[in-house]
């Protein structure tokens, strides 16, 4: 096939979510109360999330159904293209045949929409009113804000402060829909006054907006739900819906193929993208390299323990098992806002433990560098989160080039970068540094780790 794009019509969206629960190699760890310790009860989760999500959390069943409403808003830009990258081919003279799944032709121009709007439906479908939630680069927080607007709901965003003051667009959009955007500390909540009291000129970080977000669900009596963005089983579950495509858009190039990579920041458009794969790799032995490409300034997978810790830094969330910096950990003000979170998805991190998704973590000067030659190659500027994809994508076609091997290398173009102009004028000024995690403040996290007895 000579095509560059490969397109899929609207007949051909998925029908229903793929929901790893059904071929996971490794029994699942629970969630854990976050003052008992023991395992969560769905009336705990309730308080922050409707029945029905809760429910797909813990679903055995392989398939879950698209509702039509979700899929009629699908529609406004699903299917998503695939591309066969020829001219990035080209440009790395590589025998390597590089495809890319591109999700920024979303109206908010990344993944995110793909859970929003199904958690927005479901909401609505409990009779709910008011949601809350956190954001980092800014991408979720538009996503939920365009989708809480389709459906009526009303929405109050805590924005990672030093995104809200890198990003102001993003928080735009989100007005623009009708949101409420805060940033994060903020005076508005218990947490967030605490925090800003220690240290008044806090950047912020995931952790503690989602501290807020929950504070905020948490207190309200019932009137608001909480929604997240990434991390959850069923957010993760909701973003299948681009490796579904994938999957037929690779058949219609001929081709199957051998490398696949995703950004990975919380895990959800890298499960989104890479799940459905792994699917063919457990069912029908399909040999693949799974990769989850992630900042060196945010080591979760590739420096952080594989243990249990809270989902946020005022340790009120459910524990989960996973690969943690620790929920102390304060980034520092890299530019990829969306690979910010302490930890990673507990099913993703599990899948690393098995030994099926390998970790790489990639500096931040080399990911721009990435992201610019591509971008002068396939005329797309990506999001820096997705970046960090590019860069490993282009390393293993250097490496096809090396060797001489002809390998398929896809990977998922999570998001465009057009609110993400400060960043590439720093990198193109020579301003933009690498930071590296340091190691004593992974040690000291580690200290702070719920303790929680081993079965």
């Amino acid at each position: 096939m000579d095509d560059t794009k490969i397109l899929l019509s609207e007949k051909d969206l998925p029908q229903a979510w793929y929901n790893i629960n059904a071929d996971m190699p490794v029994p699942p760890t629970p969630l854990l109360h976050p003052g008992t310790m023991e395992p969560v009860t769905p009336d705990f989760l309730a308080v922050l999330f409707p029945m029905n999500l809760i429910m797909q959390a813990v679903s055995p069943e392989r398939w879950i159904e698209i509702p039509e409403p979700v899929r009629d808003i699908y529609k406004l830009w699903r299917p998503t293209p695939m591309f066969r990258a020829r001219r990035l081919e080209k440009a790395l003279d590589t025998p390597a045949h590089i495809y890319y799944k591109y999700e920024g032709v979303s109206p908010v121009g990344s993944h995110k929409p793909n859970t929003a709007v199904a958690q927005a439906y479901f909401c609505k479908e409990e009779g709910i009113q008011a949601l809350t939630t956190e954001t980092g680069a800014g991408q979720w927080g538009s996503a939920l804000s365009m989708a809480c607007n389709f459906f009526d709901i009303d929405l109050e965003v805590y924005m990672v402060k030093v995104s809200y003051f890198q990003k102001p667009y993003r928080r735009i959009i989100m007005e623009n829909f009708g949101a409420q955007v805060y940033a994060s500390p903020s005076d508005r909540t218990n947490y967030g006054r605490s925090v800003l009291a220690q240290d008044p000129d806090s950047p912020g970080s995931l952790g503690i907006a989602i501290s807020e977000g929950v504070e905020a669900a948490a207190t309200s009596n019932g009137a608001k739900k909480y929604s997240l963005g990434s991390v959850l089983p069923f957010v993760l579950t909701h973003q299948t819906v681009i490796g579904l495509e994938a999957l037929e858009q690779m058949e219609m190039a001929g081709e199957y193929p051998d490398i696949v990579i995703g950004c990975a920041g919380g895990g959800s458009n890298f499960a989104g993208f890479t799940y459905p794969f792994l699917w063919k790799k457990f069912t029908e032995g399909k040999n693949i390299r799974v990769i989850a490409a992630e900042p060196a300034s945010c080591p979760s997978i590739t420096r952080g323990k594989y243990a249990f810790d809270y989902g946020d830094t005022a340790a009120m969330a459910p524990i989960a098992m996973m690969h943690t910096l620790g929920h102390t950990f304060v980034p520092p003000g890299i530019h990829a806002g969306g690979l910010r979170y302490h930890g990673m998805a507990s099913s993703v991190s599990a899948l690393v433990e098995h030994g099926d998704i390998e970790g790489r973590a990639v500096p931040q000067v080399a990911t721009f560098e990435a992201a610019v030659q591509f971008s002068r190659a396939e005329g797309i500027i990506p999001a820096p989160e997705s970046a960090h994809a590019i860069r490993v994508a282009i390393d293993e076609a250097l490496r096809c080039k090396e060797s001489g091997e002809r390998k398929v290398i896809a990977f998922n173009l999570s998001g465009h970068g057009h609110f993400d102009m400060m960043a590439y004028e720093q990198y193109l000024h020579g301003k933009l540094q690498d930071y590296e995690y340091p190691q004593a403040q992974i040690e000291e996290a580690m200290t702070h780790l719920p303790q929680v007895a081993m079965a």
